[in-house]
């Protein structure tokens, strides 16, 4: 609310309009933003920030690498009153000087964030702005990473989930959300309209997305849900355009099939756990014939982990294993029924050890999707051979699907059993894939 009303201050009053909001150098884009962080009025400092972030907005690469670097250079905490707030908490220890050594640690570049986001449209700006910090923190990551650490700070406050909108999208959502739907799908792709209006109209299927009050047309993320009376064993089936729409009566299944992020700027702010669970429960609320909650998800670092194993693989690959990555190599495999077939046990088996027992350092599997739905406290319920025929499928997947279940009341057991102990959540429909060389698995359907 402050936020709307200074910006409004500063559009009636001509702030916006100033001759002082052209484009600025570097420099005095950097003179500005210490001017921002020690301004006192706020209706000047709206008017900074503004000037700030149009000029941010039209830099080139090489502008804002500078920018980038005078945030990192410039904005962080001043050394010596760190030392001297640290030397005195150490030697004694009382919440005066805890409060003034937190105080002395904080970056000032905090507080020129939180005064640029009072600009109209600042908070939207700033998730821009980091979209083109994170592709240079790989490139240059000592110097930008406590930027980068900032934001993150930051919009973990900003968008916790007490301040998300939960909003349904439907046929009638206002056409500019509905071109950022087909924009921002980042699963299985919408070529256009007609293949919106499959996902979106039909009475058997719901999509829901999360909103942030500062940017109100455009969705953080957002969920699509087929209802049907069973678990599907492909998303062929699931973007069916010929499939009898089912009624009502029939349906006792939610099928989450695909889960878009909106916004790369947003990358490692986490609130799609929060979307499925809310979704989960607002369906259950409005269809209560509704019994099991799933996903159809793929498996994105499957083929990358296939194409990284040889012959001094550990434990060595069984024939079927071998025989399937054999297959698999070959151009055109998927249309061929007998081969389809004779890929299946190997493929099945490789995808149960690659979810189960292929882990990174820190214990969690090495599937980012795996690690996102395990993390929420889903199961491992069921791995599928083809289930995604298509180009992307089988170049990311091996063509590869899984049913990650959503049992709603066992969802804290095993999200804490993951958070605590990285155990696996998986059926025995999963483990069973499992050869004998993996019988100590520990991750085993819980009780």
């Amino acid at each position: 609310m402050l936020q709307d009303l200074l910006s409004s201050i500063a559009t009636r009053t001509g702030f916006l309009s100033d001759p002082r909001s052209r484009r600025l150098t570097l420099a005095e884009t950097a003179r500005l933003c210490h001017d921002l962080v020690s301004a006192r009025g706020e209706p000047s400092g709206v008017r900074i920030a503004t000037q700030i972030l149009q000029t941010f907005r039209q830099m080139d690469a090489a502008e804002a690498d500078g920018f980038f670097a005078i945030l990192a250079d410039e904005f962080g905490p001043p050394a010596e009153p760190l030392r001297k707030a640290a030397e005195a908490y150490a030697a004694t220890p009382t919440p005066k000087t805890l409060s003034a050594l937190q105080h002395a640690a904080e970056p000032p570049r905090q507080e020129l964030f939180r005064r640029l986001n009072l600009a109209a449209g600042g908070t939207a700006e700033l998730v821009r702005l980091r979209e083109r910090l994170l592709p240079r923190l790989k490139q240059d990551p000592s110097r930008l990473e406590a930027v980068d650490e900032d934001l993150r700070h930051l919009f973990q406050s900003w968008f916790n989930r007490g301040f998300l909108v939960l909003k349904r999208i439907d046929w009638d959502t206002p056409a500019s959300v509905l071109e950022k739907i087909i924009r921002y799908e980042a699963v299985h792709t919408i070529g256009n309209w007609d293949e919106l209006r499959q996902r979106l109209a039909p009475g058997d299927r719901r999509c829901f997305a999360f909103f942030h009050p500062s940017i109100p047309d455009d969705p953080l993320i957002f969920v699509e849900v087929a209802l049907t009376g069973e678990t599907p064993a492909s998303i062929t089936e699931v973007l069916d355009s010929n499939r009898l729409v089912r009624p009502a009566a029939g349906i006792n299944t939610a099928v989450f099939y695909s889960i878009s992020n909106c916004h790369r700027g947003l990358a490692g702010i986490s609130f799609g756990s929060f979307l499925i669970k809310q979704v989960a429960e607002d369906l259950r609320a409005d269809l209560p014939g509704l019994k099991t909650f799933v996903t159809l998800s793929p498996v994105p670092g499957f083929q990358p982990w296939l194409q990284s194993l040889d012959a001094t693989a550990n434990p060595p690959l069984d024939a079927g294993e071998g025989r399937a990555l054999a297959i698999i190599a070959e151009t055109g495999w998927a249309a061929d029924p007998a081969k389809v077939e004779a890929a299946r046990p190997g493929l099945l088996a490789l995808g149960a050890r690659f979810l189960v027992k292929v882990k990174r350092p820190d214990g969690q599997p090495r599937d980012p999707v795996a690690r996102f739905h395990l993390g929420n406290g889903a199961m491992l319920n069921r791995i599928m051979h083809l289930a995604d025929p298509s180009p992307r499928g089988l170049a990311q997947s091996a063509g590869l699907m899984v049913n990650y279940l959503y049992d709603l009341p066992k969802l804290e057991q095993y999200h804490e059993a993951y958070a605590a102990e990285r155990q696996v959540a998986a059926s025995r429909a999963v483990t069973s894939l499992l050869s004998s060389r993996f019988n100590d698995n520990p991750n085993r359907e819980p009780a």
